[in-house]
């Protein structure tokens, strides 16, 4: 059984590990409180499950620990912001705050980024509005190409992810967070961590058959939601993010996973929507609470014990590990010892 880590030791442990390497505190301090809240939610494989791989990246000098984030174009309601290769988290906190400064004047605003990295699960960034009375929508540009065009073989699409989150009065917000491909590539990694099959459908080799064993990944791909579409999503939301920042996509995408010194030029986009630019708050948010009751006193099919809205698991995930402590299986603790030796700070 995976033992079950207070939220605040997890966030200290990752500070810790990050200003060893040189990171200064106050950034550090921010990077952990997003991993420890990615973990939180249930997303298992972007939160801490990430930060060896983070650490060999910085040590390998592929990422900036002092950047200095400059705006290329600003205008009212828009923004393109350079990350200068800083840790992706950094970056995508400081474009959502920013998009959500110019809502509040402008209505909606978006913003770009480029010269990021990874930054964690997209529900984080759409999250942030939704606690100031707004709607967040954020697209990247996955950091390794796991897919390729629909009928061909050349991987040159990502995971591409999505995710929308939607304020309520005194239900949670509706979030959806999504990859393009039926499975993220970090559940990929955390299967082979915990040494389980994938389902099928999740990958296919090259012969198109189903590929189940994580360790074999790379003989195969990841496949797209909804066959032609997911590809088509991918394809618009990595122009979206990528293309139009002037940030990485198709074949100048650095697999993060296996090349550790390459600038990767990571795209990101946040959109923000102030719900006060088109009607009442709290008159939206008691709204959005009765779509909920809509959709959960839908009449079920046969054998549905409960019709569950995007991001309900989510919210009920986050409210029992901030009371119980977060599941870290045995393989990642005994992985996240060895970083703590290595960079000689305190373990868990």
């Amino acid at each position: 059984m995976p033992n079950l880590i207070p939220a605040t030791d997890l966030s200290a442990f990752v500070s810790r590990c990050l200003t060893a390497c040189g990171m200064p505190e106050g950034d550090a301090a921010k990077v952990a409180t997003l991993m420890t809240r990615a973990d939180l939610m249930g997303q298992d494989g972007h939160g801490v499950f990430r930060l060896p791989m983070y650490v060999r990246r910085i040590l390998a000098g592929g990422m900036n620990l002092t950047p200095s984030f400059a705006l290329l174009q600003d205008r009212p309601a828009s923004a393109l912001v350079d990350g200068d290769n800083g840790m992706g988290h950094l970056v995508m906190q400081h474009a959502t705050e920013l998009a959500m400064e110019k809502a509040r004047k402008t209505g909606v605003a978006w913003v770009g980024a480029r010269q990021s990295n990874h930054a964690g699960p997209a529900s984080l960034y759409a999250m942030l509005p939704a606690q100031e009375n707004m709607i967040g929508l954020y697209l990247a540009v996955g950091s390794a190409n796991h897919m390729p065009p629909w009928g061909g073989t050349d991987l040159l699409l990502s995971t591409n992810p999505i995710a929308v989150a939607v304020p309520a009065l005194q239900f949670p917000p509706i979030v959806l967070d999504m990859a393009t491909t039926v499975a993220a590539y970090g559940k990929v990694k955390t299967a082979a961590q915990r040494g389980e099959p994938m389902p099928e459908g999740w990958m296919i080799d090259r012969d198109g058959k189903p590929l189940t064993d994580p360790a074999r990944a790379a003989e195969g791909f990841l496949l797209p939601i909804g066959g032609a579409k997911g590809y088509g999503l991918s394809l618009i939301f990595g122009i979206l993010a990528g293309v139009l920042n002037g940030a990485a996509f198709g074949r100048d995408v650095v697999d993060f996973n296996a090349d550790a010194e390459t600038v990767t030029n990571t795209g990101q986009a946040i959109l923000v929507l102030d719900i006060a630019a088109f009607t009442d708050p709290a008159r939206f948010r008691a709204d959005i609470d009765d779509v909920w009751r809509q959709m959960k006193s839908s009449e079920r099919m046969t054998g549905v014990d409960e019709i569950r809205l995007p991001g309900e698991r989510l919210h009920r995930v986050m409210a029992k590990r901030t009371a119980d402590g977060i599941p870290l299986p045995g393989a990642l603790q005994e992985r996240l010892a060895t970083l703590a030796t290595e960079l000689g700070v305190a373990p868990l």
